[in-house]
C-alpha cells in the first residue's frame, strides 16, 4: 500500500522550515530528496568499507568491489539491461550524453552526416552534438513540437534522410512534463537503421524502464532524480554498440596493458569508466532504485498523477495563468502510460509531473522569489531548455515539479501562497 505519511518520515529533510514556514519542496525535477536509506548505506561504507574497488587484494577493497558491483546488478535490474556489461557508471545523464557524442561521433559520424534532436531537448542533449562539429561537420535536424507541446509525430518521419547516423530524444520534457512516444519513436528509427539514444532523467523517477522492450541503443539517467545522489548516473548501451565504440577516457581501470608503444583496453563495462568511480554513491542510487522498487511503479504514478493532475485544475482557476504543454488542457492528464507502450488513450502522449506556467506579465523570477519567501521551493527560467522558450515565445516559467513524497495539502499551500504573491503585482 502507498502510505504517504510513512514515506514522508523517510525524507528527514521535508521536516525542516524554511523562513520560518514548512518546506513546501516543488522543484523535483531539478532533483530529488534523499530517503534516509540512501543516507544510511553512504554513511555506512565510508565508516566500514571504504577502500577502493576492483585494484586491492586486501578484505576492505574486496568488500567494496562487492558492494559497488552489486550495484551494477541492482541498475541493470531496474532498467532490465541484457548484462551488467551493458551499464556504465557516469556523473549523470550529462556525462552520459557526453560520452555517447564524443564516442559515437569519433567511431561513426563523418562530415556531412546528420544527428537527430527536438526541439523539446535540455541543453545536455543539445550543446554535446555541437561541441562535436568542431571535429566533424555534423549536421543537427530538429523534430518540431506542436502549439501543445507535443512532438510533431507527422514531421518526424520526413527527417530522416540517407546521412542519418543517430536519433538523440529526451522520453519525458523538463519542462513541458511531455511523456514521448518513446517506442514508436525508436521503432521508427530503426526502419531507417538509425540507433538512438534515450534522455531517461525526467523518466526515470516516474515510469518502470524496460531497455530491451524499448529497443532502444542508449539510454541515460541521473541518480540524484530519482532519490539518489548527486555525482552518480547511468549509461546504458547495447553491447554491440558499446564494442564497437572507443573508450572516452585514459586512465587507471580501463586499460588491458600499457606500454610506451601501444596500450590495450579492458573489458565491457570497464571500458568507459577510468580512474576511481564513486563507488560509495552508486551504492546510494542502487539503495534509492531498491527504495522506488519497493513501492512500485503503479503506486508511485497513480499518486503523482493524482497530484498533478489536482494542481493543474486548481491553478486553472487563477485568472491570466497559462500552462505550458498538454498539462494546458486538464483532461491531457487522463492516462499515465508506461514508456514501452508509446501513446495514451486516444492515441495522445500522457503528461508527467511537472506543470510549467507564468501569470500575466508577472515575471517568473520574480514569482519564484516571493514564492521562497513563502516555504514554496520551485524552479524558475529557462530550466536550460533556451530553444524550447524561444518556440514558446517566452524568456522562462516557473515550474512546480512533484514527486512521491508531495501532498494535496501541500498543493493547497502552494496555491493560497501563490493567489498572495499574484495580488502583490
Amino acid at each position: 500500500m502507498f502510505d504517504l505519511k510513512t514515506i514522508r518520515k523517510d525524507f528527514p529533510i521535508l521536516e525542516r522550515s524554511v523562513y520560518g514556514r514548512p518546506l513546501v519542496y516543488f522543484d523535483n525535477a531539478a532533483t530529488t530528496q534523499k530517503p534516509r536509506c540512501v543516507i544510511d548505506a553512504m554513511t555506512d561504507e565510508y565508516l566500514n568499507v571504504n577502500a577502493n574497488v576492483h585494484r586491492g587484494v586486501h578484505f576492505l577493497s574486496q568488500e567494496a568491489t562487492r558492494i559497488y558491483e552489486e550495484a551494477r546488478t541492482t541498475v541493470r535490474e531496474f532498467i532490465h539491461a541484457r548484462s551488467n556489461a551493458e551499464v556504465i557508471f557516469t556523473r549523470g545523464t550529462t556525462e552520459s550524453i557526453n560520452l555517447v557524442a564524443a564516442t559515437f561521433g569519433q567511431a561513426c559520424l563523418h562530415d556531412g552526416d546528420e544527428v537527430i534532436v527536438t526541439e523539446m531537448e535540455h541543453h545536455s542533449n543539445i550543446v554535446p552534438w555541437q561541441l562535436l562539429q568542431s571535429r566533424v561537420d555534423v549536421k543537427l535536424r530538429v523534430c518540431p513540437i506542436t502549439d501543445d507541446g507535443r512532438l510533431d509525430m507527422e514531421a518526424l518521419p520526413r527527417l530522416f534522410t540517407s546521412r542519418t547516423r543517430l536519433l538523440a530524444c529526451t522520453a519525458v520534457s523538463n519542462v513541458l512534463g511531455t511523456v514521448n512516444p518513446i517506442k514508436e519513436i525508436i521503432a521508427l528509427a530503426h526502419a531507417h537503421h538509425v540507433p538512438v539514444l534515450i534522455d531517461a532523467a525526467q523518466a526515470a523517477p516516474h515510469h518502470p524502464i524496460d531497455v530491451q522492450e524499448l529497443d532502444c541503443d542508449f539510454l541515460a539517467f541521473s541518480g540524484h532524480k530519482v532519490y539518489g545522489p548527486t555525482g552518480i548516473g547511468v549509461l546504458y548501451g547495447k553491447e554491440e554498440w558499446l564494442d564497437r565504440l572507443p573508450p572516452y577516457m585514459g586512465g587507471g581501470e580501463m586499460i588491458g596493458k600499457v606500454s610506451f608503444e601501444r596500450t590495450t583496453f579492458n573489458e565491457l563495462p570497464y571500458k568507459f569508466e577510468a580512474g576511481t568511480p564513486d563507488y560509495v554513491a552508486a551504492n546510494g542510487l542502487a539503495r534509492a532504485l531498491d527504495y522506488v522498487s519497493a513501492i512500485g511503479f503503479p503506486e508511485i504514478q497513480a499518486h503523482e498523477q493524482a497530484l498533478t493532475s489536482y494542481a493543474a485544475e486548481r491553478m486553472q482557476e487563477i485568472a491570466d495563468l497559462r500552462i505550458f504543454g498538454p498539462l494546458g488542457k486538464p483532461s491531457s492528464l487522463a492516462h499515465q502510460v508506461p514508456l514501452a507502450h508509446g501513446r495514451g488513450v486516444r492515441g495522445e502522449a500522457s503528461a508527467s509531473s511537472v506543470i510549467s506556467f507564468n501569470v500575466g506579465s508577472i515575471h517568473h523570477l520574480d514569482l519564484g522569489t516571493l514564492l521562497d519567501r513563502l516555504g514554496i521551493a520551485v524552479r524558475t527560467g529557462h530550466h536550460c531548455a533556451e530553444p524550447l522558450m524561444h518556440r514558446l515565445g517566452i524568456e522562462g516559467t516557473v515550474r512546480a515539479s512533484f514527486a512521491l513524497y508531495n501532498t494535496r495539502e501541500e498543493v493547497d499551500t502552494f496555491m493560497e501562497a501563490l493567489q498572495r504573491v499574484i495580488k502583490m503585482f
